[in-house]
Order: structure tokens, then C-alpha cells, then sequence
């Protein structure tokens, strides 16, 4: 888990993984913090191993971002699969990892999965069973649609929700910031194979809206991902190096 200020959710997402570990589910549940409001005490007291962002791989300087904060978390995690999830997900359950890792476990030919769900929106006291995942439905998957239509029918291509097995990981460039998931989801595709990839029903997750001044950004990112990896564009994205190019250089 990525995590930046998650002091509210936090708490009983770290409890489902760490019962999990408890059943022999999972091997090792990790969150990497950037935190000022506690978030990191409140996941190592319920059991996670917490590790700062900045501390890791720190010969790779300022930390630039969730994408950044996972690639560099490769470097603590030791099993064959890896699975990440989102510290901001409210009414978190065990069936998010399970659901996620399941596909690795039951068949040899998958090497990558993604979650989707149904996104409800909410306004204070106001929630809508549809409406969430604007940059989703308004830049992700039409830019799909056009530049990639093999990848079209993943629900959800900006799901925080991802499960690889590491050797895969380990080939892909991470990129840092927003772009992360759907630059992960085209180059899986691209090294695997789309038949490789699998996706998920997570059934509902709720998280925190992010105002619309926010989402600007996040959109400039994905279009950015999406339009570099096609060739019709080069956008400034910074991206960190395949774990396993940096082995074979050492």
C-alpha cells in the first residue's frame, strides 16, 4: 500500500491483510508512507511492516508520487506475487486481495490483474451508485478505445487494485505519479500479451473524491501515458527504470 495522510481508512484495511497473513493467505503486508498524520504508527501498531517512501532506493532522489512509491517498494517485497492496493478504500475487505491474487494462484497463464467495481458518488450526506471514476470514464477508456482497442473492455484501467506476478514487474517501467496504473496496464499488455491479463469484480469501492481543480492533473498524466506509448506524442513523464535492467547493471 502507497500511502500519503490515510489515517482515517488505514486502520481496517491493514486489519483485513494482516488477518490474512495470519491464515497463511499472504506473506508480508507493507505500506510505504508519506505521511504527516500518523497513517504509518497506525499500520505498524496493527501489524504491517512500514517502511518511509523517502527511504527507499533514496539514490534515486525525491520520491515523485504513487507510481515512484510502488516501483520502489519492489525493493522490500520478497514473494513470487505481488499485490497492491489502495489505503484510502472505505468498507476494505479481505475479498480485495483474495479476489486479486486468486487469477496467479488458479492459472499458470495469467501474469497480471486488475480490479474493477462499481464506483459510487458522493456529495455529503448525497450518494449516487454511479459517478465516481470521472478521469476513468471521461479519459482513460476512450483513449483505449481509440489508441489501444485490445485493451478496451478493462473496466476499470485506473484501478489502484493490482496483482503481477513479480517477474512481470520487474520488466515494466514504473512511471511515477498518476500515469502509473494505466502505463502499467499497456506495457503488461505489451510484454505479456493481452491474453495474460486478467481482471477482476471487486463489487463496490468507495473512496475519497478528489475535487475537480485536482483532476485536471490526473487527466494531463493519463493522456500523457497513453499518447507517449502509442507514438503520437512525447509528454514529460518521468519514469523509473525496470528492476531488472538495474540488476543486470549492477
Amino acid at each position: 500500500m502507497p500511502a500519503r495522510d490515510e489515517a482515517r481508512t488505514i486502520g481496517p484495511v491493514v486489519d483485513a491483510l494482516v488477518s490474512l497473513r495470519s491464515k497463511g493467505v499472504l506473506d508480508q503486508v507493507v505500506v510505504v508512507d508519506a505521511s504527516s498524520d500518523g497513517t504509518g504508527d497506525i499500520a505498524e501498531r496493527l501489524g504491517a511492516e512500514v517502511y518511509p517512501q523517502a527511504g527507499l532506493m533514496p539514490q534515486f532522489g525525491e520520491v515523485l508520487g504513487k507510481g515512484d512509491a510502488m516501483w520502489r517498494a519492489l525493493s522490500v517485497l520478497r514473494g513470487d506475487m505481488v499485490c497492491f492496493v489502495d489505503a484510502d478504500t472505505e468498507h476494505f475487505g479481505p475479498q480485495f486481495a483474495c479476489g486479486l491474487v486468486g487469477p496467479l494462484v488458479v492459472d499458470p497463464a495469467v501474469q497480471f490483474v486488475k480490479g474493477f467495481y462499481r464506483r459510487p458518488f458522493r456529495l455529503g450526506d448525497e450518494v449516487a451508485p454511479e459517478g465516481g471514476g470521472r478521469v476513468t470514464e471521461l479519459t482513460a477508456r476512450p483513449l483505449l478505445q481509440l489508441f489501444y482497442p485490445e485493451l478496451a473492455d478493462v473496466r476499470q484501467p485506473l484501478a489502484g487494485e493490482i496483482a503481477a506476478r513479480r517477474d512481470l514487474l520487474e520488466q515494466l517501467p514504473f512511471a511515477t505519479g498518476y500515469a502509473v496504473e494505466i502505463a502499467m496496464l499497456i506495457d503488461a499488455a505489451t510484454v505479456a500479451g493481452v491474453d495474460a491479463l486478467a481482471q477482476v469484480d471487486l463489487d463496490v469501492r468507495q473512496n475519497r473524491h478528489q475535487p475537480l481543480s485536482e483532476l485536471g492533473p490526473m487527466a494531463a498524466a493519463v493522456l500523457g501515458a497513453v499518447v507517449s506509448r502509442a507514438g503520437v506524442a512525447e509528454a514529460e513523464i518521468v519514469e523509473r527504470p525496470p528492476m531488472a535492467s538495474l540488476r543486470a547493471a549492477a
